[in-house]
């Protein structure tokens, strides 16, 4: 654990000298029973090591798990971008209002658990109304067990595509690589490195983030307790 975070403070001085931003979520699950659960997240954005903050989020819904490798998400959420050069500098440069809805297949193999998460999104912006569909691909890979469960240090990566229904259509890619520790049946923390880039060139165009996240679950199903794998719905 030691060297995990000593790790960690040097990769916080590296990004800061580069010159990165910083992406900070929270995540609060609350798992109702074997099927149906609800959950709400904030997120924080910097275009540079902990200043000149331009972006917040606030989201919540609901998922209903079809089967143990299938589940189906509806959410809403408001989502705030400022103009750069410091921290919330105005004016805003869109205020938006989002709805989606969202299809989540796993893979679980032996050690190693593909996701593919397809998104329709609603997108009620200060300008205009926009449709959005992502598709993400990711894997969690266990360091030292065979599945998350507590007291597991995994790697993670993924990797999402973003497409409108207007020219040019391909809007933008986004991919994470970085690593995680699941804490207890309750709590996980998962910090690593995400790229960005926007094609169509708004909210932050061509950046590096410094990535940490905080995720709180609460299971009242006590007696059918579920294996957990860390997720954020960003």
């Amino acid at each position: 654990m030691k060297k995990i975070i000593f790790l960690g403070l040097i990769s916080c001085n590296s990004f800061s000298q580069d010159g990165h931003g910083s992406w900070n979520i929270a995540n609060f699950t609350l798992k109702i029973n074997p099927k149906w659960s609800a959950f709400a997240e904030t997120q924080l954005r910097s275009l540079s090591f902990y200043n000149e903050f331009h972006y917040y989020e606030f989201k919540t819904g609901a998922n209903y798990k079809l089967d143990a490798d299938f589940s189906i998400t509806s959410g809403i959420g408001s989502y705030n971008t400022f103009s750069e050069g410091g921290n919330f500098t105005r004016p805003a440069q869109n205020q938006e209002t989002r709805t989606w809805l969202q299809l989540t297949m796993k893979n679980p193999l032996k050690f190693l658990t593909f996701e593919h998460r397809y998104r329709a999104e609603q997108r009620f912006t200060s300008n205009d109304y926009k449709n959005r569909f992502r598709y993400r691909l990711s894997a969690i890979l266990p360091i030292n067990n065979q599945k998350v469960i507590p007291k597991t240090f995994y790697v993670s990566a993924w990797n999402e595509l973003f497409f409108t229904d207007k020219e040019p259509f391909f809007e933008r890619n986004r991919y994470f690589v970085g690593c995680g520790y699941e804490f207890s049946d309750n709590i996980a923390i998962q910090t690593g490195y995400i790229h960005q880039f926007d094609y169509r060139i708004n909210d932050e165009t061509g950046r590096d983030f410094f990535n940490i996240a905080f995720l709180y679950t609460v299971n009242l199903n006590k007696k059918n307790p579920t294996n957990y794998t860390p997720s954020t719905t960003d």
